[in-house]
């Protein structure tokens, strides 16, 4: 494990150790990121990439956050489901907004070969499958995607998803090529490389703890050292802190959790057949993916309390054995949680606070895609001119309920769990 962040399967596989400075001292610059995590590694990397100067401020180690310790699941779209979305803004709109994660697909991917980022395992494909006795609705959703999102999508009837995954726990699947896996922390220091590389002046172990304005620029107090900068962009999503309160009020920390097996051996054989991640359409479902070395790297649950369970091992591992009892023999190496940031409303919060104010949070549980095309989206906005950033002005900032807001979602969770355990 790597000093600085917490015990995971990614830090064990950490391809290197690359440390940036504290900031001591004065700088001065065009914007200031602060949080280092995915969504202000690209928004740096956009604007560098665009002629900018840029200093970027994490107050522990880049992708210390979920950013480093998620899923590894990517692919287009956001937590709100592209049918809400077309129902709430209408089909055209949800045609730009889900294309610009289009845009940022093929983004990663060019990226990750033209850079040589050593973030594999890479495997394409992912699965969503429906929770047996649940109204799945699966054939229409890609019937929708594909008329509607020029998505190439492919339904699995049951017959095809049991050859692959052999659980009673599914129904039908829809199966998405163009998805991709890949090692999270690796990907992320992979753009924090390139963000430096650009010119991006990146220090870690920096935390912001006042800005204010003074005339057309801004000030930000760190505890060695000032930024002076002409504009700032926001992205602590759920690490928010009080440094602008507006933004913390709109975000719920939600935590999710993370588990990597023992080495399966043949009992994987006669569970998992398939390479390709795979998650179930619940809620609060699980995720998971058979690594080519026989582990199984498998999350789920999700909790507004920042505490994990006491044996969360044994939980996650329980969750597996309930999906595939074929496993039941198979322990845990490790198990980690991380704090995601969600809006009520499930889609990304990007826009601008008021002049020179940026903001880019909020990507609840499906940052891998969406980060890379929030920070493109503010970077063209603040370089460039561009307006696309106002296709979000649809899915304000809000308030996500204070103090009350964390144990009522708790509640909210536990009823659908309760739900979902009927149907087994």
């Amino acid at each position: 494990m790597s000093a600085g962040y917490i015990d995971s399967y990614y830090s064990r596989a950490q391809s290197d150790d690359r440390r940036w400075p504290v900031l001591r001292g004065e700088v001065d610059c065009d914007i200031c990121v602060i949080g280092g995590g995915l969504a202000g590694l690209n928004t740096a990397l956009g604007l560098a990439q665009r002629g900018r100067r840029v200093v970027l401020l994490e107050g522990r180690r880049v992708a210390w956050g979920a950013s480093g310790r998620n899923g590894g699941f990517v692919s287009p779209g956001y937590a709100l489901s592209t049918e809400a979305l077309a129902a709430r803004v209408g089909m055209a709109q949800a045609r730009r907004l889900y294309g610009l994660t289009v845009e940022a697909m093929a983004l990663i991917r060019r990226r990750i070969a033209e850079q040589a980022i050593d973030c594999g395992p890479l495997q394409d494909g992912i699965v969503t499958a429906a929770w047996r006795g649940s109204a799945s609705g699966m054939r229409a959703h890609v019937e929708f995607m594909n008329a509607e999102m020029g998505a190439t999508l492919r339904y699995w009837p049951e017959a095809e998803l049991r050859e692959n995954y052999c659980s009673d726990r599914y129904g039908d699947a829809c199966f998405a090529p163009d998805g991709l896996h890949l090692n999270a922390l690796n990907f992320a220091r992979g753009i924090a490389g390139m963000a430096d590389r650009a010119g991006v002046a990146i220090h870690e172990g920096t935390t912001a703890t006042a800005l204010r304005r003074q005339g057309d620029s801004f000030t930000i107090d760190c505890a060695e050292g000032r930024v002076r900068a002409e504009q700032i962009v926001l992205c602590m999503s759920g690490y928010a802190t009080d440094i602008q309160r507006r933004i913390r009020a709109a975000t719920l920390p939600v935590a999710t959790y993370v588990m990597l097996t023992e080495p399966a051996g043949e009992a994987l054989a006669a569970s998992i057949r398939a390479p390709y991640a795979i998650a179930d359409s619940r809620r609060a479902g699980d995720y998971y993916r058979a690594l080519p070395d026989g582990r199984i790297l498998w999350g789920g649950r999700v909790s507004t309390f920042r505490t994990p369970p006491a044996r969360l091992a044994e939980t996650m591992l329980g969750d597996m054995r309930r999906v595939y009892p074929a496993l039941r023999g198979i322990g845990a190496e490790v198990a980690w949680d991380g704090l995601m940031g969600y809006a009520s409303h499930r889609m990304p919060q990007i826009g601008r606070l008021e002049e020179g104010i940026w903001y880019c949070m909020g990507f609840g549980g499906k940052g891998l895609c969406a980060t890379t095309m929030g920070g493109e989206v503010i970077a063209r906005a603040i370089a460039e001119g561009d307006e696309s950033w106002r296709l979000f002005q649809a899915f304000p900032l809000g308030f996500a309920g204070g103090p009350l807001k964390p144990a009522i979602a708790q509640l909210a969770y536990w009823w659908m769990q309760l739900r979902d355990t009927a149907r087994i």
